[in-house]
């Protein structure tokens, strides 16, 4: 079975049992610290992935590092996939329980690359023209990327749209090659 198909079962899992326990938020805020913390020490995700290190000191380290930061259902969830010796998908579960989490709640995530910071004006455009898009909530993240060189670029889910002048150079490059 594929990493994604047990993440998300596990996800489901998890989400399901915070609701029924009435945590879902607590759970959510929780998912979203262990992804950021996992993201900022990659010796974390080297450590819980690594078949030499045993389980033991895994869950001694996931003790260490969250048993106090978390809610008991969150840290109920790591004990149980050390336990079954999934360690090394638990960045996988945080991503499909906060994927899950954002769809239950009609929240999408957009993101943006331009080639300078967006004005406030031009966040409130796009996050307009995406909601209307999509009947739900938008959570925008900016990037800036000066090798666009002007111009934009915004993906929301597996859509894209690529309205950078690079884009367009490098359209214009092919068509003068052909």
């Amino acid at each position: 079975m594929s990493e994604s198909t047990v993440a998300l079962r596990y996800a489901k899992s998890l989400i399901d049992l915070a609701e029924e326990k009435n945590v879902v938020e607590t759970v959510y805020k929780d998912m979203v610290l262990f992804k950021t913390v996992s993201d900022d020490n990659r010796g974390l995700m080297l450590a819980l992935k690594s078949p030499v290190v045993r389980h033991d000191k895994k869950l001694a380290i996931l003790k260490g590092v969250f048993q106090d930061k978390v809610d008991p259902v969150s840290f109920g969830i790591f004990n149980i996939i050390t336990h079954k010796n999934r360690e090394g998908i638990m960045h996988s579960i945080a991503d499909a329980f906060i994927k899950l989490y954002d769809e239950r709640k009609g929240i999408v995530k957009a993101y943006i690359t331009s080639s300078t910071a967006l004005t406030d004006a031009l966040r409130k455009q796009f996050i307009t023209i995406v909601a209307e898009a999509t009947g739900k909530t938008v959570e925008l993240e900016e990037k800036v990327d000066d090798k666009l060189i002007g111009g934009y670029i915004l993906r929301v889910g597996d859509r894209q749209v690529d309205a950078s002048i690079r884009k367009q150079l490098n359209d214009l490059k092919l068509k003068l090659l052909n």
